[in-house]
């Protein structure tokens, strides 16, 4: 009974748009992460696409990132390169096996530990952060305030949570500036605080 209630939950993931549309993504085996659906994926890049008109040439980072879907979608639709960060092992054994199917390993940097362990970056901030943290887990927030004392986000930063429809969010350094619910998700987008403290 239990092999089974796993493997109804475990879902084909393809691809949505761009160069490697339709190729299929390896997700994680067990309960560890939580693949975001290709309904969200898809409103979410509806989303982003309304506001960045196109993601050519963008530099992304995808942060917990599980099996990649949301950054090798990115990069599929032209972004230059990625930054992956992910600390489950068998999360990273998909995202790693999904980089190499799309032989995209020039265009990815794959960073194994938590993104509280982040340092100072060593490059520019990116244009567009994507997190899709566990639900009902507060790491989002959290996350993105480290982020932004680091300096990983820039005024030009366009940013994209996931989190639980109902999850409660409040955020000391950004700017919602879009909200949308799919199913049981919530896509928030936000940009830095013109002054911040």
């Amino acid at each position: 009974m239990v092999p089974q209630a796993i493997a109804s939950r475990r879902q084909i993931m393809r691809i949505i748009a761009g160069d490697w549309r339709r190729r299929q993504l390896r997700a994680p085996k067990g309960e560890g992460t939580r693949p975001t659906a290709d309904r969200t994926r898809e409103t979410l890049f509806a989303m982003l696409s309304s506001r960045l008109g196109s993601f050519a040439d963008l530099t992304v980072m995808d942060l917990f990132a599980g099996s990649g879907a949301l950054g090798l979608e990115a990069l599929s639709r032209g972004a230059a390169n990625c930054l992956f960060v992910e600390q489950d092992a068998e999360a990273l054994r998909s995202l790693r096996a999904n980089i190499a199917a799309l032989r995209a390993q020039l265009q990815c940097d794959v960073r194994a530990g938590s993104v509280m362990a982040l340092g100072p970056p060593k490059i520019s901030p990116p244009d567009l952060i994507l997190l899709d943290p566990p639900y009902y887990s507060g790491a989002g927030p959290v996350a993105l305030e480290k982020l932004q004392r680091l300096g990983w986000i820039g005024e030009q930063s366009w940013i994209a949570l996931e989190t639980a429809r109902d999850e409660e969010l409040r955020f000391k350094f950004h700017t919602v500036e879009a909200e949308r619910n799919v199913g049981k998700a919530r896509i928030t987008l936000l940009r830095a605080k013109a002054s911040q403290e």
